[in-house]
């Protein structure tokens, strides 16, 4: 497996998949995966609703994102993989966020669909050849590859932790 190079996807991407260390992909969201949950089990159950600014997601509203995200990114994937000839629809992030009622879930039930989750699309994506992988789609009306997306799903999350690390847990 290799990176996915410029022209694989919109330059509005390029943030994401820069934060992806080395050449593969799966691998990334293999580790990944093992420090948000240590991240994630660093958080009391008390502060899942904090925010550190009026007008910003609380910690579970930004946990939540993430999953929505990953769901997303992993569905546009698989429809490309499996040759989809439609533009996958995009979508409004903070209305996700404020129709999902994170705040009203616990910690532990947001850690364990993240978890739950990525394991689920680290199989998927182990089993999309080469090929399928490099093939192109359409997702909010811009071309992109299934490779692209997967580097995009670890970036995401990065990003993400990145905050919730530095200015939540700060």
């Amino acid at each position: 497996m290799t990176r996915p190079v410029k022209g694989d996807y919109s330059p509005y991407y390029e943030s994401y998949i820069s934060k992806v260390e080395g050449e593969n992909g799966l691998t990334f969201l293999k580790s990944q995966l093992s420090y948000a949950v240590k991240l994630f089990d660093n958080i009391p159950e008390d502060k899942g609703t904090y925010s550190y600014a009026a007008g910003k997601w609380s910690i579970k509203e930004l946990i939540g994102h993430i999953v929505d995200g990953e769901r997303i990114f992993a569905y546009r994937a698989l429809c490309i993989a499996r040759r989809e000839t439609q533009s996958l629809p995009g979508f409004e992030q903070d209305d996700y966020v404020k129709f999902g009622n994170f705040n009203k879930r616990k910690l532990q039930d947001l850690k364990n669909e993240f978890v739950t989750l990525r394991e689920s699309n680290i199989i998927m994506f182990n089993n999309i050849d080469e090929a399928d992988l490099n093939r192109r789609g359409l997702a909010n009306g811009k071309e992109i590859t299934a490779l692209a997306i997967l580097f995009i799903i670890g970036g995401h999350a990065a990003h993400h932790l990145e905050i919730l690390k530095n200015v939540y847990m700060k």
